[in-house]
């Protein structure tokens, strides 16, 4: 390692410490080099029918981790923030019934222990990207972070807070581009595509997209999430509910089974034709090397 000139502040996310794409195992679930990685289900865990409904859906439609909160922080005090413990044992149950591995929020240092009891990749949300202390404890874990971009934080501070958990001893690091805040008013949160290229280019580590959050509009998941998979992005999470007219939290920006259904089905197709795409220029350079 003394030998290795390394220029990045951030040294041991970057590129020059690590100098190939780092893969990610979730219990033979690859996430990076290549792969591409589909994480969804609803905001929040509402209730056991309705996570187990979820978990059915995103099952049959081919992804292989179910997202949801069982812990909600949220910009106001008054809204639902969550079924906390028993909100886990039915994330455990789903993960039970349906084989999917579980993604869920931790929120603070206290909630660490209990959340990594349940879930199979921690999740760092977007207002505790720069908890410091929590990026630490996740650190002593060997389990998968998820660390969500801030919702203003720049792609370096982004990558300094996974150097937080790296240094700590966890190298199972997921990046989450999720949308930034900037002056529009009309999405969301505007979704930063170009850093997928960004980070691909500074750190080793895999980089996912949340197209659900990066837009807040239903309509415009599909576009930004097939924009993503052809920007390189390592995998997509994406709100998916059962009914999102009666979703708790998240619904405008949640797709129902059927808009999942058609969406899984063109990322395949997307997938496919970029993969067909990278074979031909494989076999045009090993003829002009025969050449």
């Amino acid at each position: 390692m003394s030998n290795v000139n390394l220029t990045a502040s951030y040294k041991l996310v970057s590129r020059e410490f690590h100098p190939e794409p780092t893969v990610i195992d979730v219990e033979g679930i690859k996430i990076g080099g290549g792969s591409r990685s589909i994480m969804a289900g609803p905001c929040a865990v509402e209730s056991r029918d309705q996570l187990l409904s979820a978990a059915k859906i995103i099952r049959a439609g081919g992804a292989q981790f179910l997202r949801g909160g069982a812990y909600k922080p949220r910009t106001s005090p008054y809204d639902f923030q969550g079924l906390e413990q028993k909100g886990l044992e039915y994330l455990a149950e789903a993960r039970s019934v349906t084989g999917l591995k579980v993604v869920t929020e931790v929120i603070d240092v206290n909630s660490v222990e209990l959340v990594a009891k349940y879930a199979d990749v921690l999740q760092i949300g977007t207002r505790n990207m720069q908890n410091f202390q929590l990026l630490r404890e996740v650190g002593k874990l060997a389990k998968p972070v998820l660390l969500k971009r801030g919702m203003a934080a720049t792609i370096d501070e982004w990558l300094y807070a996974a150097e937080y958990i790296i240094s700590a001893g966890n190298k199972n690091v997921i990046l989450c581009e999720r949308g930034i805040r900037t002056f529009e008013r009309y999405t969301r949160n505007t979704l930063d595509l170009s850093a997928i290229a960004a980070v691909k280019q500074l750190s080793h580590l895999p980089i996912i997209v949340d197209p659900s959050h990066g837009t807040g509009k239903w309509w415009m998941v599909r576009p930004m999430a097939m924009a993503a998979v052809a920007a390189g992005a390592d995998g997509l999470i994406i709100e998916v509910h059962p009914n999102p007219a009666e979703a708790q939290c998240d619904g405008p920006q949640s797709l129902n089974p059927e808009n999942y259904a058609e969406l899984m089905d063109d990322i395949e197709d997307l997938g496919y034709f970029l993969q067909q795409k990278n074979a031909k220029k494989r076999i045009v350079k090993v003829e002009k090397a025969i050449i």
